[in-house]
């Protein structure tokens, strides 16, 4: 994932706005405030929120 790309992406779900950390195990960008993670399609990010997935309680968050 572009490092600049990945400074300027932030959760898209309304009143939100985290800035996103990308989990490259799982080729996802993660919301860690909303607990959603976004695939990552063909090297494109998919940021509609009906895209995105809930994670379960045991997934953890990547590190900032």
């Amino acid at each position: 994932m572009d490092k600049q790309l990945l400074d300027i992406l932030a959760c898209p779900r309304p009143g939100c706005k985290t800035k996103l950390r990308y989990s490259q195990e799982r080729m996802e960008l993660i919301c860690p405030g909303e607990r959603l993670a976004y695939p990552i399609r063909d090297g494109i990010p998919a940021l509609q929120i009906e895209d995105a997935r809930e994670m379960v309680p045991e997934e953890d968050v990547p590190p900032a």
